[in-house]
């Protein structure tokens, strides 16, 4: 890639031609705030938290919109830059709720801490309140859009990212929110329920309903099908808590969908979920453990050879259904079998 000099605060550096002034600015160690700019999103501008001074250049420019230019200086934290960005912070506060201690996102909101790093530490704008109702249709996660900052990462990420388009921004000026198509309730638009919105929201405009704090993480392949999607599961007291995605693994750099994500907690340690082999005898069903099992199941296939089908299983990987197939066409004597990918 491309390099370009230059200077950020009177820090010399190189950077890629490509980069914004924000990414540069983050590189060289400088912490800029934003709430609408994230990794996984196309830069939008909508927060103008990251505005900053560059010479040459009139006003204060938004750091995300910005490309960076051989030569450019450019001062991230000047007075007048810090002004600005308390006061952007203070239209921000000024219809937010002050339920900071009962807030699911309590010391990780991204608002907060913005608001603490700008010193906003009382409301001096006078507090407007918003007419909105609280989202609980979803099973998963609900939406307070009292707490929404209209950063736009969560109709960008399910445009951008999933490619659903189940939401978006509606209304103008003061009515603005973002809502379904059709429906106030996320439950009856095209809503997936994969929880990507969730994850990317600065603040608790979005909230996962049963978020428990692990103690300790383990990293695992998803069980749910042949993909290979990376989980990262939260472990406290011997129990699996919750999920993320794992941004490490390459195949889904850290985004789930619903059954990856919520599907785990479910089943694991469902009171109904079977931990041992049971064998029918009469009307009732024996545990029993798993040579017994699976030689029973060797000595009954043994009379079925020549009339006999299959189904394999979009939750195995591609090499268990190639050897699937092969038991099938080679051992029990059949082309009958199928898989269940279509459904």
């Amino acid at each position: 890639m491309d390099k370009v000099k230059i200077t950020i605060n009177e820090k010399e550096m190189e950077t890629g031609a490509n980069n914004t002034v924000l990414e540069a600015a983050r590189l060289a160690g400088f912490d800029i705030p934003t709430l609408c700019a994230h990794k996984d999103l196309l830069p939008y501008g909508a927060c103008r938290l990251c505005i900053v001074q560059i010479d040459g250049m009139r006003g204060l420019p938004p750091s995300c919109l910005i490309n960076v230019e051989k030569g450019m200086v450019i001062h991230t934290d000047t007075p007048e830059v810090q002004a600005v960005r308390r006061v952007v912070a203070e239209l921000l506060l000024a219809d937010h709720p002050n339920d900071c201690l009962y807030c699911p996102k309590n010391l990780q909101c991204e608002l907060q801490r913005i608001a603490e790093k700008l010193g906003v530490r009382e409301r001096r704008l006078r507090q407007l309140e918003r007419k909105t109702t609280i989202d609980e249709s979803n099973p998963f996660f609900t939406r307070d859009l009292k707490k929404c900052v209209l950063c736009g990462r969560c109709v960008r990420t399910c445009e951008e990212i999933t490619g659903i388009h189940a939401i978006d921004l509606v209304n103008r000026g003061y009515s603005s929110v973002v809502a379904p198509f059709m429906t106030d309730e996320i439950a009856s638009s095209r809503c997936q329920s994969c929880g990507e919105c969730v994850v990317r929201c600065p603040t608790g405009a979005l909230s996962f309903k049963k978020e428990y704090k692990p103690k300790s993480e383990a990293r695992t392949i998803c069980p749910y099908c042949g993909v290979g999607c990376g989980l990262v599961l939260g472990v406290a007291d011997g129990r699996v808590v919750n999920v993320r995605g794992d941004t490490d693994n390459i195949v889904n750099e850290g985004r789930l969908c619903v059954k990856g994500r919520f599907g785990a907690t479910e089943f694991i340690h469902h009171d109904e979920r079977l931990t041992v082999p049971l064998i029918r005898e009469g009307d009732k069903f024996r545990e029993a453990v798993w040579y017994e099992a699976l030689a029973l199941v060797a000595e009954k296939l043994e009379s079925y050879k020549g009339s006999f089908a299959a189904l394999a299983s979009a939750k195995a990987t591609n090499e268990e259904n190639y050897v699937f197939q092969k038991f099938v066409r080679a051992v029990m004597g059949t082309n009958n079998v199928d898989h269940c990918a279509r459904l």
